[in-house]
């Protein structure tokens, strides 16, 4: 696997949450043993129940974590950009990894073997507690969105458009616009709906201008409306 340029990495390691702490000298250590891999659009970088070999980072593109029901309905937990890390608590905690992770468009993440973690992790306990915090944040978006699970089905896709928005978003003079083409399948997937619904849906906002299609990249427009839709809607 090539290695990407020390430097960048250093720089790109250091941005993140999980190892921003770290002494120079870890930080320079911690980006010679790290590894770049490229993926395809809807590539697997690892299945639910795989050995937890590597923590990864997502460089570039699109993750999503993802995992797999009895009745072969994919749940989508979470959809995971530029920065964000994935895979650490597996592998921390020495257990097979809990979810799925696929590249939604062609991405670029950065990988560190599950050795390398483990001891840096025994040396600076920084990294499990912001690893902890991190999946603490996740925890609570999974139970908001279980909590919306018995929202009706508009209200549901409203909420998750609002939390990509509110957390990936960019102002611009027509509102929020996510920095990246969000799928219909992604919504609905994120939303315990079908792709179907989610056209549906998203086709009346459209309509009714409370979100816009900018070129692949939804802006959302109107958040009150966004947030005050499907009262109706049954699903």
């Amino acid at each position: 696997m090539p290695r990407p340029g020390a430097r960048g990495v250093v720089a790109f390691l250091q941005a993140s949450p999980v190892f921003t702490g770290l002494p120079a000298r870890e930080l320079e250590s911690l980006a010679a043993a790290a590894q770049e891999e490229s993926c395809r659009a809807r590539e697997y970088m690892f299945h639910e129940g795989d050995p937890a070999l590597w923590l990864y980072l997502v460089k570039t593109g699109r993750v999503r974590i993802v995992r797999h029901s009895r009745v072969g309905k994919d749940v989508v937990l979470e959809l995971l950009g530029p920065g964000e890390v994935f895979g650490g608590v597996a592998v921390i905690e020495r257990r097979p990894y809990p979810a799925s992770a696929q590249a939604t468009e062609p991405s670029v993440v950065v990988k560190i073997s599950a050795d390398v973690v483990v001891g840096l992790s025994e040396r600076h306990p920084s990294v499990v507690r912001e690893m902890a915090l991190l999946i603490g944040r996740r925890l609570r978006a999974a139970h908001d969105s279980v909590t919306r699970s018995v929202e009706p089905v508009e209200a549901r896709l409203g909420a998750t458009l609002l939390r990509l928005a509110d957390r990936e978003g960019v102002r611009t003079k027509d509102g929020v616009e996510l920095p990246f083409h969000l799928t219909r399948q992604s919504l609905a997937d994120m939303s315990g709906t079908t792709v179907e619904t989610a056209i549906r849906v998203v086709g009346r906002w459209l309509r009714d201008e409370v979100v816009e299609d900018r070129g692949g990249r939804l802006v959302v427009r109107d958040r009150d409306a966004l947030r005050g839709l499907g009262e109706d809607d049954a699903g």
